[in-house]
């Protein structure tokens, strides 16, 4: 039971949901979801290891950079968890969300990050 509490815990707030639709796309750099979010990074990582912990996302580190890529939660809710970042996407501020991330990263001078 406590797992799933922590499940609808991480997908109570907007800004995991969003970040959830974004992560959908593929593994990102803190960076890149700061950009699209247009938040600190404080507040960026805060959320992701709120996700982290709910077994939603998980991380790895290269160089100075932190990615996080989607995961398959270890719950009895692992339908709905799956099948939520697509749903979101499809959302209008999904849509946004994706159209500025993939601006974004057209822009972006060097793949390796920031």
């Amino acid at each position: 039971m406590k797992k799933t509490a922590q499940l609808f815990k991480a997908l109570s707030d907007e800004t995991r949901l969003r970040i959830l639709a974004l992560l959908g796309a593929g593994e990102l750099c803190v960076c890149d979801l700061m950009a699209v979010l247009e938040l600190p990074q404080s507040t960026v990582s805060r959320h992701l290891a709120t996700l982290r912990n709910a077994g939603l996302v998980e991380d790895r580190r290269q160089g100075v950079w932190m990615y996080y890529r989607l995961t398959t939660p270890a719950t009895d809710l692992r339908d709905l968890a799956q099948g939520l970042p697509a749903r979101l996407a499809a959302l209008e501020r999904g849509q946004r969300d994706q159209e500025l991330l993939r601006s974004y990263l057209a822009q972006k001078v060097t793949p390796a990050c920031c």
